[in-house]
């Protein structure tokens, strides 16, 4: 099975339709977007959970993070778990675990501190998972195929945790935390059975060229160090991650200011939820109508430009505006996001194909690390120079971002050689 386009491919544009059409991406895809849907409703019953036992806006803000900052640890520890093993074990086992979670966490009564660690153990593990799955889609797809999938990918994502938000709310309201922590686990546990019964049992030689642990008998956690410090000394993968880490960190730390900015410019209530909800409308254009209508090439030369719209309409909070332009400004932002298309192909090509479950895991824990880092930096830088500097501050890092790629060699629009590690 070839893991990466070739040259041939080049210039070609897929459909959605395409994307579609192959039945191992539709399923992953599907129950991709069901867990988001779960992941958003458990991450806000949990935190309304914790707040209700302790009455601590502290440790309620613990539990709505709580997922994400482990991940990284994660990664490094077990990321090569996700080429060692075979894909159907791992990703069917990755939502049985979930679902085990959210159903301890709703039917037994703990102390915080204990439900808060299962939370964490799962993060712990949830790179492996996910580097499998995402490995799978890139064996799947082919070519702008591939970048298609990711596309998509975000666009479901985006549209399935605003509705998760959004039932999340209506469950506690109608049938408590615990019972709505029950839903989410339903949800995980029909994505389970789904991957058992569809995804197929790929040969365990077939997906990483070894068999088992023949890797110099090295255990998960010296393999996966030994991983994570290869992936990121080689110099084009290091770069295309930092690429795809840093702007949306940063934008992180703006948007968890807007709720302090609407409530110091004295907006209506309930704008704030407004304001929040244009960053991912945003998203969901962008990458439709960039995924929709370039071809492969016009997407990478535009990797500049997409980050630099990211940060710039954000610096335009240093005037206060108010609700309408600051609706639009953050749209902009939003659109921006979709940059990550043109950086697909090229961190793809630049994978040894024996890491990409790894490199994946790694690059989609960082991500969720420093995104969960980056509202708290900028929090408190919040509290000296004010929140709508900050979220400038915030904006202009993005756009500093656009030009160090800048200064790469090649540039980003020229998709970068494979990087043998």
């Amino acid at each position: 099975m070839t893991t990466t386009a070739g040259p041939a491919q080049g210039d070609h544009r897929a459909t959605y339709r395409e994307v579609l059409a192959e039945p191992r991406f539709r399923l992953l895809f599907a129950t991709r977007t069901v867990a988001v849907t779960a992941d958003a409703l458990r991450i806000t019953t949990f935190s309304v959970l914790v707040y209700a036992a302790t009455g601590s806006a502290l440790l309620s803000a613990l539990a709505f993070g709580i997922g994400f900052v482990p991940q990284m640890f994660g990664s490094l520890l077990l990321g090569s778990l996700a080429d060692r093993l075979p894909p159907h074990a791992l990703i069917t086992g990755g939502y049985g675990l979930t679902c085990a979670a959210a159903l301890l966490l709703a039917l037994v009564r703990m102390p915080t501190v204990a439900s808060l660690g299962v939370v964490a153990l799962v993060a712990l593990a949830t790179p492996v998972f996910h580097g499998a799955s995402s490995r799978l889609v890139a064996q799947s797809l082919q070519g702008d195929a591939y970048v298609l999938g990711r596309s998509l990918n975000n666009i479901a994502a985006s549209g399935a945790q605003l509705f998760g938000l959004a039932l999340g709310g209506a469950a506690v309201a109608a049938l408590g935390p615990h019972r709505a922590l029950a839903v989410s686990a339903v949800l995980y546990l029909g994505c389970a059975l789904a991957t058992l019964m569809r995804l197929p049992r790929l040969r365990w030689e077939g997906f990483d060229g070894t068999h088992g642990s023949a890797r110099g008998g090295d255990g998960a956690v010296r393999a996966s160090l030994r991983g994570a410090v290869m992936l990121l000394r080689a110099r084009t993968v290091r770069r295309l991650v930092l690429a795809q880490w840093l702007p949306p960190a940063f934008v992180a730390g703006a948007e968890g200011l807007i709720v302090a900015y609407a409530g110091g410019r004295h907006f209506a209530p309930g704008w704030y939820a407004v304001l929040m909800g244009c960053l991912p409308a945003g998203m969901l254009v962008g990458d439709l109508l960039m995924g929709r209508l370039l071809r492969p090439p016009a997407r990478e030369r535009l990797v500049v430009p997409l980050i630099a719209l990211m940060g710039l309409p954000l610096v335009g909070f240093a005037a206060e505006p108010g609700t309408g332009v600051s609706s639009c400004l953050l749209l902009l932002c939003g659109f921006g996001f979709a940059y990550g298309l043109g950086l697909q192909r090229p961190f793809l090509d630049a994978l040894p194909q024996h890491g990409q479950g790894q490199a994946f895991g790694l690059l989609g824990s960082g991500s969720m690390t420093l995104q969960g880092v980056g509202p708290a930096c900028f929090g408190a830088v919040a509290a000296g120079i004010g929140t709508s500097g900050t979220i400038a501050l915030a904006g202009g890092a993005a756009a500093l971002t656009a030009g160090w790629i800048l200064t790469w060699h090649p540039p980003a629009s020229s998709p970068p050689a494979p990087t043998p590690l």
